[in-house]
């Protein structure tokens, strides 16, 4: 062979290599933190010869107003909570999944894939993902006894030790204090305007306690970790971060019951690598993977099957052995009617003076 063909040869395989380097995809995702943590998405990655890409998100608020303010087309997989889940449907934001390429669907929850949540005109246009709850977090050396009721956050005693999330959780955590969630707890979901000032009030009221309010879990873990804080409205994720970094947290759900979130994982609208993204979502629905997110999360896996991979004490921990029983502590996050009003009453409790 000639030394014409040779280099003819090295040149087209070159050439080769560099054509499956451009077509190796990226798939961008908005998630919540922790969803896309190297522990579990890099096999995806190395198994289909891709790259996961993250952005994380702060409240369900901030997701939405990315989708409609003209980035959709930036992201593939989102993981909307069950407050905008159904809205994002309905806008036509989401894209109809085909569950024949989902096998590991049918091993979901029957109660979370029985939801109406992500369903329309016949079709499925989310998987459930994870679910959990909004519960109280304390430093355990700040209390002789764990907190029972979300009122401890009123007290005196807690002056400028309390965090709160800057989202509308904490007008429905207020709401509850009122006793608005009886005899339905729907109710917070849907107040009046009359019940709105009063939360305004009795949030404003707590303003003296408030060291600051968190926008991510890393904001919160950093504000205990710092002790600029003894208590907050948190997530178990934190709790798990704490806990790694040996910090004496403790996690509780008060006698009021806590509100909670089911997270469902999407495709967009927008997406152009829809077959990927169905892939990828099959992958985080699969009983194994469903223990990692959980080992980084703490949050309850949407799959059951998750719990042939956990000990006993796992199992409890996470609540897979009465799932039912715990989720009647917990309201979860319905879409909210009136949301921009919810928003406007929030925003005039964070500029209160």
């Amino acid at each position: 062979m000639s030394s014409r063909a040779i280099l003819l040869g090295i040149l087209a395989l070159a050439l080769a290599g560099s054509a499956c380097r451009k077509k190796e995809e990226a798939l961008s995702l908005l998630v919540w933190e922790g969803y896309s943590d190297p522990s579990f998405v890099q096999a995806f990655e190395q198994r289909h010869h891709c790259k996961v890409q993250a952005s994380y998100m702060g409240s369900s608020d901030e997701l939405v107003a990315k989708l409609r303010g003209g980035s959709a087309s930036n992201y593939d997989v989102i993981s909307p909570s069950s407050d905008v889940a159904a809205s994002l449907v309905s806008a036509g934001l989401a894209a109809p999944l085909d569950l024949g390429k989902i096998p590991s669907y049918s091993q979901l929850s029957p109660k979370l894939r029985e939801l109406r949540l992500v369903k329309r005109n016949g079709q499925t246009y989310g998987v459930p993902f994870v679910w959990g709850p909004n519960p109280i977090l304390y430093d355990t050396t700040a209390f002789a006894r764990p907190p029972d009721s979300w009122s401890i956050f009123w007290d005196p005693r807690h002056k400028g030790k309390i965090s709160l999330w800057d989202e509308l959780s904490s007008v429905y955590m207020a709401a509850q204090v009122l006793g608005y969630d009886h005899p339905n707890p729907d109710q917070i979901y849907n107040l009046s305007d009359d019940q709105l000032e009063a939360v305004k009030k009795k949030l404003i009221e707590l303003k003296p306690n408030i060291r600051k309010y968190w926008s991510t879990g890393g904001d919160l873990t950093n504000l205990f970790q710092n002790h600029e804080i003894t208590l907050a409205m948190g997530w178990p994720l934190v709790t798990n971060q704490l806990r790694a970094l040996n910090f004496p947290i403790g996690e509780v759900i008060p006698k009021e019951n806590t509100t909670g979130w089911i997270d469902h994982l999407m495709v967009t609208a927008a997406s152009s690598h829809q077959e990927l993204a169905t892939q990828f979502l099959e992958y985080m629905i699969e009983a194994e993977t469903q223990k990692k997110v959980s080992d980084v999360t703490h949050y309850t896996p949407a799959n059951p099957g998750a719990s042939q991979y956990l000990s006993e004490d796992e199992k409890k921990s996470l609540h897979l052995d009465n799932p039912d029983a715990y989720m009647q502590r917990i309201y979860f996050w319905r879409d909210v009617p009136r949301r921009a009003k919810y928003t406007e009453i929030w925003n005039e409790v964070k500029n209160a003076s």
